[in-house]
C-alpha cells in the first residue's frame, strides 16, 4: 500500500520538487486542499483534492476544509494500536504517514499594515491543527513546517532514517513553529487593542552561538527578528560581532539617536547637526557635536582617549574619509554610521578586524515591548527612557540665569547624562563632553571622577546630574572647579539648600522635572 502525504502549504517555495520526489521515487499517494492542489494539479503531480477524499466540501469561504475525522483521524491513528486500526477500517480512513504544512502569512500581513478584517483571515486554523496533530503522533507520523526541511527529509527517506528520533526532532520542530505563530496573533492583538498580556511571549529566533558572552567561561546566544536592528545592519568588515560588541553598540546607537540620525529629525536638533558618541563598558567616554563629523569625532576623543581605546563609535551622519582617517589612528572594536563613504571604506579596510556597520535608520524602531531584564524566576520589563526633553518644561530655579552658551551645553549634557549608569555626572563645554562620572555608589563621588577629568577646563563648564542632590555638597564641589551652570532634576526634600548655595556662589541651576536613573 503506497504511503499517504497530505501537502497544504501557503509558502510554495520548492513544493513542486518535492511532490514529484516523493511521488516518482517512493510511491507516495496525495491528498491536497485548496490552492495547493491546484498548483500541484497545474504542474502534473497526480493528486486527490481533500474535499473528495473526505467526501465533504469546503465551506465558509474556505475557513473549513480539512477540520475532519477522515483527516485526523488519519494523521492521530497509532499504529500499534489494534482498536485505533478496527475504527479506521470501520470509518474508510486511511493512514496519513507524511503531513506538509505551513500557515497563512500571518505575521507578513501585519507587517504591511493590513486592516483587520485581512488579518483575522489570515489567522490559519486548520493548518495547526493538521500540524498539532502529526506532531502529537510523531512515533508514526513525519510533519515538515519548512520548505527548508525538504532536502534532509528526502535523503533521509531515501537513507531509511525516518525513524522515531527523526520525527521527534520534527515534532519539536512542529511546535516550535505554531507557538511562534500563536504567539504572533497573540502580540497583534495586544497591542491593537492596547491590553496589557498576562503572560509575556516573544517568539525570537536563533540568530546564531555567539563564541561567549561576557567572559569566556558563558555560554551565549543571539535570538532575535532577522529583518530589523542589529540583525538586519550591514556589516562591512571586521570579525563577528560578540555578546559586548552587542551590548555597546546598542547603547552607543541609543546615545547617538539623541541629536537625530541621518536626514531623521530630532525635535530638539537640526538634521544638519555631525554627532559624534564614544563608549566603552556600556558609558559614554566622550562625545561632541561639531560643524562637520571629523571635529565632532576629534572633540569627543578629548574628552577620554584613554578610554577610547579598545571602544565603539557611534556617528549620526555617514562616514566621509576625514573622519576615516582619524578611526584609523585608534584601536577600536566596532563602529556604527548610516553609511560609509567609498573612499572611507578603502581607509578602514586596513583595519581588518575593525568591524563596521551599517544600520538604516527605518531599521532602528525600538521594541514597542520596551526594555527587558532577567531577575531570578522572572522578567521585568519597562517602556523605554526615549521620549524627547522638552527644555519648554525646565525651569530656572536661581537667581542667575544660564547664558545662550551654557544652554545649548545643559541641553546637551543632559542628553548624554541620560545613557550614563547612574549614579551620573556629566560636565561639558562648547557641545563637547569634558569629563564624565558614571555608575558610583554616590553622586558626590561621581561628580569627583567627572571634576577631576576635566580638570582646568572645567572653568565656564556646565554640569549635568541625571537624578537629583540631597544635599548641597555636590554644588559646592562643583563650584570649585568653576562650574557655571548645573542641570538636575529637582525634587529632593533639601533642594532649597542646593538653590541657596548656588545663589550664594553665582551658579545657575535648572530643574527639568524629570530625572533619567540608568542602571
Amino acid at each position: 500500500m503506497s504511503p499517504l502525504a497530505l501537502i497544504s502549504v501557503s509558502d510554495k517555495t520548492n513544493i513542486i520538487q518535492f511532490s514529484k520526489v516523493l511521488v516518482e521515487k517512493f510511491g507516495y499517494k496525495i491528498i491536497s486542499s485548496g490552492g495547493t492542489a491546484e498548483y500541484l494539479i497545474n504542474s502534473n503531480i497526480p493528486v486527490l483534492k481533500i474535499s473528495e477524499y473526505t467526501d465533504s466540501p469546503e465551506i465558509l469561504n474556505g475557513r473549513v476544509k480539512t477540520l475532519h475525522p477522515k483527516i485526523h483521524g488519519g494523521i492521530l491513528a497509532k499504529r500499534s494500536s489494534n482498536s485505533h486500526m478496527e475504527e479506521l477500517k470501520k470509518n474508510k480512513i486511511e493512514l496519513i504517514d507524511l503531513v506538509v504544512v505551513n500557515l497563512y502569512p500571518f505575521q507578513k500581513k501585519i507587517d504591511e499594515k493590513c486592516g483587520w478584517e485581512e488579518a483575522i483571515e489570515n489567522i490559519d486554523i486548520g493548518g495547526p491543527s493538521m500540524i498539532r496533530s502529526a506532531a502529537k503522533n510523531h512515533e508514526d507520523v513525519s510533519v515538515l513546517v519548512n520548505p527548508n526541511q525538504y532536502d534532509e527529509f528526502i535523503r533521509m527517506l531515501g537513507d531509511r532514517k525516518v525513524n522515531n528520533s527523526y520525527r521527534t526532532k520534527l515534532a519539536y520542530e512542529a511546535f516550535q513553529h505554531t507557538a511562534n505563530y500563536d504567539a504572533a496573533i497573540f502580540n497583534w492583538i495586544s497591542e491593537e487593542k492596547q491590553i496589557i498580556p498576562q503572560v509575556h511571549i516573544e517568539p525570537y529566533p536563533l540568530i546564531r552561538s555567539l563564541r561567549y558572552g561576557e567572559n569566556p567561561h558563558q555560554e551565549a546566544r543571539w535570538y532575535g527578528l532577522r529583518d530589523s536592528g542589529w540583525n538586519a545592519a550591514k556589516q562591512i568588515q571586521g570579525k563577528e560581532l560578540s555578546y559586548n560588541n552587542l551590548l555597546d553598540l546598542e547603547a552607543a546607537l541609543t546615545t547617538i539617536l539623541e541629536f537625530g540620525y541621518d536626514d531623521h529629525v530630532n525635535l530638539n536638533y537640526s538634521n544638519s547637526v555631525n554627532a559624534a558618541v564614544i563608549l566603552k563598558h556600556n558609558n559614554p567616554c566622550g562625545a561632541a557635536l561639531a560643524e562637520s563629523l571629523s571635529k565632532a569625532f576629534e572633540k569627543a576623543l578629548e574628552c577620554d582617549s584613554v578610554s577610547a581605546f579598545g571602544g565603539i563609535v557611534a556617528f549620526n551622519k555617514p562616514v566621509n574619509s576625514k573622519t576615516a582617517e582619524l578611526l584609523s589612528n585608534i584601536f577600536l572594536e566596532c563602529v556604527v554610521a548610516p553609511s560609509f563613504s567609498k573612499d572611507a571604506l578603502n581607509i578602514l579596510s586596513s583595519k581588518r578586524n575593525l568591524r563596521l556597520l551599517e544600520i538604516n535608520k527605518n531599521m532602528i524602531e525600538p521594541n514597542k515591548k520596551g526594555s527587558c531584564k532577567s531577575i531570578m524566576g522572572g522578567l521585568l520589563i519597562q517602556d523605554f527612557d526615549n521620549k524627547i526633553s522638552n527644555s519648554q518644561e525646565w525651569i530656572n530655579v536661581t537667581q542667575k540665569k544660564p547664558s545662550d552658551q551654557q544652554l545649548r551645553d545643559l541641553k546637551f549634557s543632559w542628553q548624554i547624562c541620560k545613557h550614563v549608569k547612574s549614579n551620573a555626572i556629566v560636565i561639558a563645554k562648547n557641545e563637547m563632553t569634558i569629563g564624565i562620572g558614571a555608575g558610583q555608589m554616590n553622586r558626590v563621588g561621581s561628580a569627583k571622577i567627572a571634576l577631576e577629568s576635566a580638570g582646568i577646563n572645567c572653568k565656564e563648564a556646565v554640569l549635568a546630574s541625571d537624578g537629583f542632590f540631597p544635599f548641597s555638597d555636590t554644588v559646592v564641589l562643583a563650584h570649585e572647579y568653576g562650574i557655571k551652570a548645573i542641570i538636575q532634576p529637582g525634587g529632593s526634600m533639601r533642594d532649597e539648600e542646593s538653590i541657596d548655595k548656588c545663589n550664594e556662589k553665582g551658579i545657575s541651576m535648572i530643574f527639568t522635572q524629570k530625572r533619567h536613573f540608568l542602571h
